[in-house]
C-alpha cells in the first residue's frame, strides 16, 4: 500500500533546513488522560498522526477510546467516534456506565469514502482551522473499502482501509485513532502492512504475570515517528473508567 505523504510544494533537492513546517503541525494536542498522553512520550497527539490501537479482548480497548474521545471534547477537539462492532445504543449504554459528561460526535457507518465524506462535512461545520479533529474508528476489521460492489471484503481491505484513513489525516492535518482486532493468539490480526503505515502503535493487555499487578490493564505504546514511546502503565479497571496503579518509564 503507498501512501500520499509527498509534499509536493517543496521542489526535490531542497535543503532540509530550509523546509517550513506547516504551523499546524507544531501544534501538539493533549488529550486530558495522562496515561495516554504520557504513553505517547508526554506532549499528547501531533497533527495528521495515525495511531493503531490493539490489545488483549475483554481488557478495555473501546472503554479507553470512549474515555479519550469524551476527555478530547472537554479539551475543545471535535470528535467522530465511528462505532462498526457495537450499536450507538450500545455505546450509549456504556457512556452512560462511564458518567461521560462532555460527549462526542458519533457513526455507525461501515464504508471508508463515505465515512470521511462525512468527516468532511463536520469539520466544515466545526470549522476546518479552529478545533483540532479526531476520528476515532472501531474497529478497522469491520470496515469496507469500497472496493467491491457487493460490500465484499478480505485481508486486503484493511490495509486500504487504513491507508485511505492515514491519506486523509496527512492531507488534512487531522488525527485518526483506530482499533485493531487481534487474533486467537493474541497477536495482530492482519499483515505487518499495517503497523507501517500509521505513526504510531498502542497496545492495551492485562498483566497475567506479576501478583501484585495480576488482572491490571498494560498500556504500552511500541511505536511513536513523533516523540519517545513514554511510560509504561498499569491501570484498575472499574466501573467510571481507569485508576493508575503503576507506571514504568521506558528510557
Amino acid at each position: 500500500m503507498k501512501l500520499d505523504v509527498q509534499s509536493n510544494e517543496i521542489p526535490f533537492g531542497t535543503n532540509i533546513l530550509d523546509v517550513k513546517v506547516p504551523k499546524q503541525l507544531r501544534n501538539k494536542v493533549k488529550s486530558g488522560l495522562d496515561y495516554i498522553d504520557c504513553a505517547l512520550g508526554g506532549e499528547g497527539f501531533t497533527p495528521s498522526a495515525v495511531t493503531f490501537f490493539t490489545g488483549t479482548p475483554g481488557s478495555g480497548k473501546t472503554t479507553m477510546m470512549l474515555k479519550l474521545a469524551d476527555a478530547l471534547t472537554k479539551q475543545g477537539a471535535v470528535v467522530m467516534f465511528n462505532t462498526a462492532e457495537e450499536s450507538l445504543y450500545q455505546v450509549k449504554l456504556v457512556c452512560e456506565r462511564l458518567s461521560l459528561r462532555n460527549g462526542f460526535v458519533a457513526g455507525q457507518e461501515t464504508h471508508i469514502p463515505t465515512l470521511l465524506e462525512n468527516c468532511d462535512k463536520l469539520r466544515e461545520k466545526w470549522g476546518n482551522k479552529n478545533k483540532p479533529f479526531f476520528l476515532i474508528v472501531d474497529s478497522l476489521q469491520c470496515m469496507n473499502d469500497g472496493k467491491y460492489t457487493n460490500g465484499h471484503v478480505n485481508r486486503a481491505s484493511a490495509e486500504r482501509s487504513l491507508g485511505m484513513i492515514t491519506n486523509y489525516c496527512k492531507e488534512h492535518f487531522v488525527n485518526a485513532v483506530v482499533i485493531g482486532q487481534v487474533n486467537k493468539s493474541g497477536q495482530m490480526a492482519g499483515t505487518n502492512k499495517l503497523k507501517h503505515m500509521v505513526d504510531a502503535m498502542m497496545e492495551l493487555s492485562v498483566e497475567e504475570k506479576d501478583k501484585d499487578l495480576e488482572g491490571c490493564r498494560v498500556l504500552q505504546t511500541t511505536k511513536n515517528r513523533f516523540g519517545g514511546c513514554g511510560h509504561t502503565f498499569f491501570l484498575q479497571l472499574n466501573d467510571r473508567g481507569f485508576t493508575e496503579v503503576a507506571r514504568v518509564s521506558n528510557a
